[in-house]
C-alpha cells in the first residue's frame, strides 16, 4: 500500500541537525515530517558525541583528581568499568529513543520510521520496517540530514576482521584487554584515553606524524605525550598493510609496512567519515550518490529552490554544533522563503547565512589534557594569506592554574591579524580548556579588537586569566 502525504517541509534523518529543522520549521507554522531509518537522535545521542562523553568524563575526573593534593590518594584504584558503562547506557537511554519520539510528538511534527529517499522533485518514498510505502511530498523544501558513517579502508583483510568503528568503540560491554587503534584524529585520541583509563593496554597507529592533525602542532604532541605516560604506545608514520583474525573472537593482528605484526583483543579503525548518501535517491535530482551534497550559505543546493542538506552531509563542518547551527540557518530561510505563501513570522531566527562555517569552526577533544580551537590555526591563516603573529603562554604559569591542580600542563596560542588587530584563531591545551574556547569563539565571531580585549578582564584566579598573559605578550 501506498499512502501520499503533503507538508510544506519533509526532513530526511532524524539526528540533531534534523531535529533542529524540525523545531524551527514547526515553529514558523509550517507543517513538518521527519524521516528516520535508525533512533530518533542520531548518531550524536547514541554512538558519538553523547556515550564517548560519558566513557572520557571519569577518566578525565581521575586524571585531574590524582593531581590535587589531598585527593590524589583517593582516587589512586582503577575505574569501575561497570559503574562507568551503567552511566553511559544511561546517557543514550540504553538507546531507546522513546523521549526523543516525545519531543518530535511534541512540536506538531510527523515521524515516520523506514528507510527515505528523494523520489524527484519535492518528494521522498518511506519504506517502513513493516513493508509499508509512503510518499512525501513537500510544498517548500525537502531538507537532507543523514549525516555521515565511519570508512573502513580497503585493506587486505581489514573488513574481514570485523574492526570497531566509533559505534563499537562507545557501544561495547567489555574492556579488551589489548587495544589496538588505526588513525589519529578526535575518535582515535578521545578513544584511546577513554579505553586506557579504562583498563586497556592501548597501542594507537597514526599514518601522519602526529595526533589531531586539524589543530595546531602543539596539541596533538601534548595529547600524545599524556597517552604515554598514561600506559598506551603512541607510533607515528606507520602503514597498516594488513590484519587478520583468528576465528570469530579470536585475537587480531595488524601487519604494518615492513612485516611488523602487532596483536590485539580489538582492533578500532577511525580513518575518517563518509556521506551517507549512497542510497537516497540523489540520482533521480540529479546529484550523484555517495557524494557530499555541496550548499550554499543558506543550506541550499545550489540550482534548486526547494532542496537544503544540514549538518555532516554537506562537509562543511562534521561537528554536531555545526550541524545545528545550519539547521538553525536553514530553518530560518526555510520560513522566510515560504513567508511569501503565508503569514509565517521569521523574525526571531535572524540571520539566514551559516557564516561561522567559514571562519569560526569552534571544536573540543576530550583527551587528557583538552585541546580546544577555534578559527584559523597559524598554519592556515598563513596559507590563507593573512600577515598573522602567534602569541603562546604556558598555562601552567597562570596562577589559576597552579590552584587547579599540581603541576597543571598547558598551552595557549591566538593567531592575530596584524593588519586589523583581531583574532582569527585561538587553541588551548590543558584541563578545562573546552570550557575556555567560547570565549575565544566571541572574541573570533565579533572580530573584537585587541584594544577592546584589554577591558574584558578576566576574573582571579581562574584559569582563564591566560588572556591577560597572551595580551601582554603581544604588546611586549
Amino acid at each position: 500500500m501506498t499512502e501520499a502525504m503533503e507538508y510544506d517541509v519533509v526532513v530526511l534523518g532524524g539526528g540533531p541537525a534534523g531535529e533542529n529543522i524540525v523545531d524551527r520549521t514547526r515553529a514558523a507554522g509550517l507543517t513538518t515530517a521527519l524521516v528516520e531509518s535508525e533512533l530518533v537522535g542520531g548518531e550524536c545521542s547514541y554512538w558519538a558525541c553523547v556515550p564517548s562523553k560519558a566513557l572520557l568524563r571519569p577518566a578525565l575526573a581521575r586524571a585531574e583528581a590524582r593531581r590535587v593534593p589531598g585527593l590524589a590518594g583517593a582516587v589512586a584504584g582503577p575505574l569501575d568499568a561497570e559503574a562507568v558503562f551503567a552511566h553511559r547506557d544511561y546517557g543514550t537511554g540504553n538507546w531507546n529513543d522513546e523521549g526523543q519520539v516525545g519531543w518530535i510528538d511534541s512540536t506538531g511534527a510527523d515521524l515516520y520510521r523506514g528507510h527515505g529517499r528523494l523520489y524527484g522533485i519535492r518528494k521522498v518514498a518511506v519504506t517502513s520496517p513493516e513493508g509499508e510505502h509512503h510518499i512525501l511530498s513537500a510544498r517548500h523544501a525537502v531538507v537532507v540530514a543523514t549525516g555521515t558513517r565511519a570508512v573502513v579502508p580497503e585493506v587486505p583483510g581489514l573488513a574481514e576482521a570485523r574492526p570497531w568503528t566509533s559505534r563499537e568503540a562507545t557501544s561495547a560491554r567489555e574492556v579488551p584487554g589489548r587495544l589496538l587503534i588505526v588513525g589519529g584524529s578526535v575518535v582515535a585520541a578521545e578513544m584511546a584515553t577513554a579505553w586506557q583509563a579504562l583498563g586497556s593496554r592501548v597501542t594507537l597507529l597514526v599514518r601522519g606524524s602526529g595526533l589531531l592533525p586539524r589543530m595546531e602542532p602543539f596539541a596533538g604532541e601534548m595529547v600524545a605525550d599524556a597517552l604515554r605516560e598514561a600506559g598506551a604506545v603512541v607510533r607515528t608514520g606507520v602503514e597498516v598493510e594488513a590484519v587478520e583474525r583468528d576465528g570469530s573472537t579470536g585475537p587480531v593482528t595488524v601487519v604494518l609496512a615492513g612485516g611488523e605484526r602487532l596483536e590485539g583483543d580489538e582492533l578500532l579503525v577511525a580513518t575518517g567519515r563518509a556521506p551517507r548518501t549512497e542510497d537516497i535517491g540523489l540520482d533521480t535530482v540529479g546529484l550523484t550518490p555517495g557524494d557530499w551534497i555541496g550548499v550554499d550559505e543558506s543550506c541550499r543546493v545550489p540550482g534548486s529552490d526547494w532542496l537544503y542538506a544540514v549538518g555532516d552531509v554537506n562537509h562543511r563542518a562534521l561537528l554536531t554544533h555545526q550541524g545545528k547551527y545550519q539547521a538553525r540557518i536553514a530553518g530560518a530561510a526555510i520560513a522566510a522563503r515560504a513567508a511569501g505563501t503565508g503569514d509565517i513570522d521569521t523574525s526571531r531566527w535572524g540571520t539566514h547565512a551559516a557564516t561561522a562555517d567559514a571562519r569560526a569552526v569552534p571544536q573540543a577533544v576530550f583527551t587528557d589534557p583538552e585541546a580546544a580551537a577555534v578559527g584559523l590555526s597559524l598554519a592556515e591563516a598563513e596559507r590563507a594569506g593573512h600577515r598573522v603573529r602567534a602569541v603562546d603562554h604556558d598555562m601552567g604559569k597562570v596562577s589559576g592554574a597552579g590552584l587547579y591542580a599540581e603541576g597543571y600542563r598547558g598551552r595557549a596560542r591566538m593567531v592575530v591579524d596584524l593588519d586589523r588587530e583581531v583574532l582569527l584563531g585561538v587553541t588551548f591545551v590543558g584541563a578545562g580548556a573546552a570550557e575556555l574556547v567560547h570565549a575565544a569563539t566571541i572574541a573570533v565571531v565579533g572580530e573584537v579588537p585587541i584594544d577592546r580585549l584589554w577591558h574584558a578582564v578576566p576574573a582571579f584566579p581562574t584559569i582563564s586569566e591566560v588572556w591577560l598573559r597572551l595580551l601582554e605578550a603581544y604588546r611586549g
